[in-house]
This record gives structure tokens, sequence and C-alpha cells, in this order.
């Protein structure tokens, strides 16, 4: 008699601080990256099961909102701790649904966790202000209430950091919250919801929605959800953010990238290629900060492209779950998040080569050394604006290089980017740097920093289209997104009862 096929692990919805695995219609398959092989499958919720889920999180509004802040921030010391006590099994859960490397995944549960530590904090930023005698004899003060009920709709290639960006953040402000993980990676998202109910969470407070597009549009049109927080492409930020303040809704929605890495020729040369490889390279190029275009000025090309050919070369690429491979741990990169993503990744080559540019380096003859989903590092050289690997967002391991003679033609491809993510300088020359900085078309700027993402304290500033609304995630922005200012006059006119004030009852007389 054949053996029966395992059944699959139907990933769990939270609801009212209830878990349960609902029917569904549809399912999105989950995978482990680096073996090709299904590990679970996403139930995808309709409108009216979503619906049930934003009810549940605004019946737990009132109380949790009441609650006072300092015994809300508690439950992130506590969270904290158990995001530590778990830090490994955490990092290993994001490299075997996503495929990045060890190292990147712990990397990430860091930030995550700084996240954490950041919302511990905010008893001391939600305080209000005050100015007495603003007027005669009326004061006035303004403090900081929540918004209500808060959704997040995260990515694929940050499982663990990006739900993090968000919901301690809105729930240590007061908020309930709706998180809608990616149906490609759901299981990091569950293990976090599972530890903050272990921190002591009130039920109702944090909700997990499996879906795609129908629960999606729930959270953006449905009357009790007063804020939504995203991050992906930018085709479906722009979307969010019209649908979403089309229904009253504030919007915090972030986008694509095209990050732009100017070497002067006076870079140190070795150091900047590390740098660039790290940036173009590191999560399989999978990340709204990676460095996409590299613009060479001057006589910073030839060295720049061989560098970066004979480094890309000697990485090591394939299975990082460390389960399937012992050899994970010193793995230089790891494979991309479906079979689909590495085709359409591998296709830009051709374009590539049929606009006149030169692959320099073809990530396509990497030895996987397993099923999964394994592409190498790639270098396109002497690519020209107008091309579509300079232009569009590829979202894996290719580095394009441009070539231009000046600083300022460099800043003139910025000005002409769509994009307005990050973008890096390599260079000795402090007039140079400062140049860059003030003139570069970005909101996130790196001066020998291969990758300019801010930490936890500062906001993630992305312009033009990478980024649709006003407050940005992390940060003091992120705390004025999820709170709403209440501004009070008081006046108190002196009474004449003398039960009041007897002494002054007595010198009236």
């Amino acid at each position: 008699m054949p053996a029966q096929a395992p059944t699959l692990t139907t990933v769990p919805v939270l609801s009212g601080g209830k878990w349960s695995t609902p029917a569904a219609d549809r399912y999105e398959e989950v995978y482990n990256p680096s073996t090709g092989q299904v590990i679970a499958r996403t139930p995808l919720l309709g409108a009216s099961e979503t619906a049930e889920i934003i009810e549940a999180a605004a019946a737990a509004l009132p109380a949790w909102a009441a609650t006072p802040v300092v015994e809300r921030a508690r439950v992130m010391f506590r969270y904290r701790q158990l995001m530590e006590e778990h830090f490994e099994e955490l990092s290993v859960l994001v490299t075997r649904e996503h495929g990045k490397t060890l190292a990147e995944a712990r990397a990430e549960v860091q930030r995550g966790l700084e996240m954490v530590e950041f919302a511990a904090g905010i008893p001391a930023m939600l305080m209000g202000d005050s100015l007495p005698d603003i007027a005669r004899g009326v004061d006035a003060e303004c403090v900081r209430h929540p918004v209500g009920v808060c959704a997040g709709i995260t990515p694929y290639n940050f499982p663990n950091m990006v739900p993090l960006w968000m919901f301690p953040v809105a729930i240590t402000c007061g908020n309930t919250f709706v998180l809608k993980p990616s149906e490609k990676v759901p299981l990091s998202a569950v293990r976090l919801g599972e530890l903050l109910i272990e921190a002591g969470l009130p039920d109702g407070v944090l909700s997990i929605a499996h879906g795609a597009k129908e629960c999606v549009e729930t959270l953006l049109t449905h009357p009790k959800v007063a804020a939504i927080s995203f991050v992906g492409s930018t085709p479906v930020a722009k979307i969010v953010y019209e649908t979403g303040t089309r229904h009253g809704k504030r919007v915090q929605s972030a986008g694509g990238a095209k990050n732009h890495l100017v070497i002067m020729p006076d870079a140190d040369m070795d150091q900047t290629v590390k740098q660039l490889a790290a940036s173009a390279y590191g999560c399989a190029g999978q990340r709204c900060m990676a460095g996409s275009l590299a613009v060479a000025v001057g006589a910073a090309g030839d060295p720049l492209v061989e560098g970066l050919v004979t480094h890309g070369a000697a990485m090591t690429v394939g299975a990082s779950d460390p389960g399937v491979n012992a050899a994970a741990e010193s793995l230089g990169m790891g494979p991309v998040i479906r079979k689909e993503h590495r085709d359409r990744v591998a296709s830009y080559l051709d374009i590539a080569a049929e606009d006149g540019a030169t692959v320099a380096l073809d990530g396509r003859k990497a030895d996987g050394a397993s099923n999964g989903f394994v592409i190498g590092p790639s270098v396109v050289d002497r690519v020209a604006p107008a091309m579509r690997v300079a232009k569009e967002e590829i979202f894996g391991p290719v580095l394009s290089v441009s070539r231009v003679d000046s600083l300022d033609e460099a800043l003139a491809l910025g000005d002409g980017c769509e994009y307005g993510n990050g973008a890096v300088i390599f260079t000795q020359s402090g007039y140079a740097a400062r140049e860059f900085k003030q003139r570069f078309n970005a909101g996130m700027i790196g001066v020998n920093v291969g990758v300019p993402a801010p930490m936890a304290w500062f906001p993630f500033t992305g312009w033009n289209q990478s980024f649709f609304g006003d407050l940005h995630v992390q940060g003091k922005e992120g705390i004025q997104f999820y709170t709403r200012q209440k501004v009070t006059l008081t006046r108190w006119p002196r009474q004449e009862d003398s039960h009041l004030d007897p002494v002054w009852a007595e010198k009236r007389k």
C-alpha cells in the first residue's frame, strides 16, 4: 500500500485572542525557497471573514485604549525578552520561508527587535504639551490619543522586520491592530503573534488575517479601520494610498525603488566593491534598499566592474536552510522567493543584452546544488539611462553599471529617476559628499555606506514614487501616524460660593 503524502499545515488566523484554521475557498502555497518544496498553505480569506476580524479588533479597542500607557509599554518589555529567548528560532524561520542566509535573517530579527525596544520607550514620547495662561485665566494643553483600529499589509521580503515596524508602535500608542502578512511568508508573523500573546497582550489587541486582493480591499474600505500601513511595490502602494484615503483613512504607503550608488574616482575601490556587493546581493537583492544602479564617475568605471565581477563570481550561492545544507552558515547568498521570480530576474539579463549593455557576470550560471530557486550575482555594464535595467525595479541580484564623466551627470541621473528611496556616494572628498547629500533626489542618503537604511529611531523616508503619504514608518513619525492630537483650552472663573472658599467669602463681608 503506497504511503500517503503528509498533510500540509494550514496557517492559522488570530482573531479575538483565538487561533483558528478557517476553511477557505482558496489557498496560497508556502514554499521553502532552498528546496522548492511546499511547507504550508495560507488560507485566503474573503470579505466577510476579514470583516469579522476587524469587528473583533474594534471590540477590543476601548479597553486597550483606556489601559495606562506604562502598562502597554510593559507588554513590550516582556515581548522583547521573549524575542531574545527565541532569537535563533525566529531567524531560522525567516530563512526557511524566505530564503535569506542565516546572517541576513539574524540581522532582520535584530532590526525588528530594535523596533520593540523603541516601542517600549513610547511613554516618554507620548507626553503632551501645555502652556498656562495662553490668555488671561486660560490654560492650553495638547495630548495624543489612539486613532482606533489600524491595519498593516506587509511584503514577503522582510517577514519579521516589516510587521515589527508597525504593530509594536501602533499597539503601544493604544490602538488595536490587524496584520495582513504576505501570503507567501506567513509563518514568521504567526510566531510573532504567539510570542506577543505569551507576553500578556489582551485578547483582540493584535489580529492576524491572511488573504490576497479581497482581504486587502476589505481592510482598505471597512469603516472601522482608521489607519493603513503598507509596504510593497509602487503600483500597489499607489492603489493602497488612493483607496484608503478615499475611504477616509490615514495611510502610509511605501513603494519600490531604484537606488543609485555613485562611485567617485577617489573612492577606496576595495572597500567600495565589498559595500556594493553587500548592497546589491544581500537578501538576494530582494529589498527596497538594495543598490541596483552603480554610477561610475570617470576613471572609476573599469576597476569597479572588474572588482564586482571578481567578487560576485567568488560568492557561494545555494540553499540557505540549515536543515538541508550543512554549509548554510558560510553561504554568501541564498535563493529568491519563487521560481517565477527567479525566471523574471533572469530575463532582465537577456533584455539588457538586447538593449546593448554588456553582461559582465551572468548569475544564471551559478550552481544552486539544490532544487531551490537559486540565481547567482550578475553585473551588467555600460547601461544607458533609457534601458529597462536602468529604470525598472528588478528586485533581484542584478547590479547595473552606468558610466558618467562628472558628479553633476550622476546627480542628473538621480533627478530623472521616478523613485527616491535611497542613494549612496563613495568618495574621499568632503565637497563631493556634501554636494551629493544636499542635491541627490532621494530620502535616505549614505556616504561610504552601502545600505543607508535608518534604524528604529529615525523615519524611513522614501521620496517621489517610493512613498505615498505624509508620515513615514519608524521614529517619531510612526508615533505621529498612530496617534491624533487633541487640544483643550481651560478657564476656571473664581466662584463666590462660601463653601468653595470660606476665606474669600469672609473677606467679601
